[in-house]
């Protein structure tokens, strides 16, 4: 499998909460480290089994904390699960196999068989394969569960009545949260799911034309970023604590990056939307003087609530003197 790919949003100078959609396929990724336009959804690298670990271990220790549906239709579920096991095997270097019915996964060492439509897992089979340890005897209890259980990715459908015009989040399969609760976001609209996020209000004063957007004239990727003080995949709030703050430790602070896609389905009236983290250690974001001044000057634009709201506060002045030391 290939190593993760290197993103650094921050390159721009500025921190901003806004949609920042790149068309899929046609679209050059500014950050991106060969500055390319990306076509896939799902992105299975050498981080994988990390990742399954992370998700497995969510799953085990509550999986009602992470995923959920609300009001999703039989035909929107259709949809959606079509084309994540669809896609999830196209792209995944022949990991995952699926023949429309059921998705195999070479790597993980089971397969099973789905309804799409009504969310069931049938015929499950489990047989040798490099992570079967990893694996385990866990069961799935669904069909998106099974599906988010081999894919990096988070999943969330959102979903929109034709008639009356309101979107709200339909699914959740997000075993790898930054420091939010899906179930406080379930069943929700697209304005309340991120009204939370400091400095959100710009984006969700166009919400309905973001939604129509994404529903009808993608699919889409966008990047969101921040920094954290380890590189753990599950940032649950309720897996936290509330220890105390520690200072700023250059080998203990990482950049979380997440790439996010979004696919619509207008005939079902909703979308997909999938997140995927990427956490690199703080020398790896920062690798030039360039870099150090971009990330700096980034910092330097967030709001107080911004600076709260990402965890910073108390150590961005110790973390711009590390910035200003590497961009000599």
């Amino acid at each position: 499998m290939p190593a993760p790919t290197v993103y650094r949003p921050f390159l721009n100078g500025a921190y901003t909460v806004s949609a920042g959609l790149f068309r899929m396929g046609t679209q050059p990724i500014p950050w991106h480290e060969d500055s390319m336009a990306e076509t896939h959804t799902f992105a299975l690298d050498d981080g994988y089994e990390r990742f399954v670990v992370s998700k497995w271990a969510a799953h085990r220790r509550g999986l009602h904390e992470y995923a959920g549906e609300a009001n999703l239709s039989p035909e929107l579920r259709a949809a959606a699960l079509a084309f994540m096991a669809r896609t999830l095997a196209a792209d995944s270097g022949c990991v995952v196999a699926w023949d429309g019915q059921t998705l195999h996964n070479r790597r993980l060492g089971w397969q099973a068989r789905l309804d799409l439509r009504w969310g069931g897992v049938a015929d499950l089979r489990r047989f040798d394969a490099p992570l079967a340890g990893v694996r385990g005897d866990l069961e799935p209890r669904g069909a998106l569960d099974f599906l988010g259980l081999n894919a990096p990715e988070d999943l969330a459908i959102i979903a929109r009545d034709p008639h009356t015009g309101r979107d709200w989040l339909a699914a959740t399969h997000v075993l790898s949260p930054e420091r939010w609760d899906p179930r406080d976001k379930l069943g929700r609209d697209f304005v309340a799911v991120h009204a939370p996020v400091a400095g959100s209000g710009p984006m969700n004063a166009t919400a309905p034309r973001l939604v129509d957007a994404v529903i009808g004239r993608g699919p889409f990727v966008r990047f969101a970023w921040g920094l954290t003080r380890d590189d753990r995949l599950d940032h649950h709030p309720a897996t936290l604590g509330a220890g105390a703050a520690a200072a700023f430790d250059p080998d203990q602070t990482f950049l979380r990056v997440e790439r996010q896609t979004l696919t619509g389905f207008p005939a079902a009236h909703g979308a997909l939307f999938t997140i995927r983290p990427y956490v690199y250690p703080l020398d790896v974001a920062v690798q030039t003087p360039a870099q150090a001044r971009a990330l700096a000057a980034a910092l330097r634009t967030m709001t107080p609530e911004q600076q709260i709201y990402k965890g910073l506060r108390g150590v961005l002045p110790e973390l711009l003197i590390w910035l200003e030391a590497r961009a000599l």
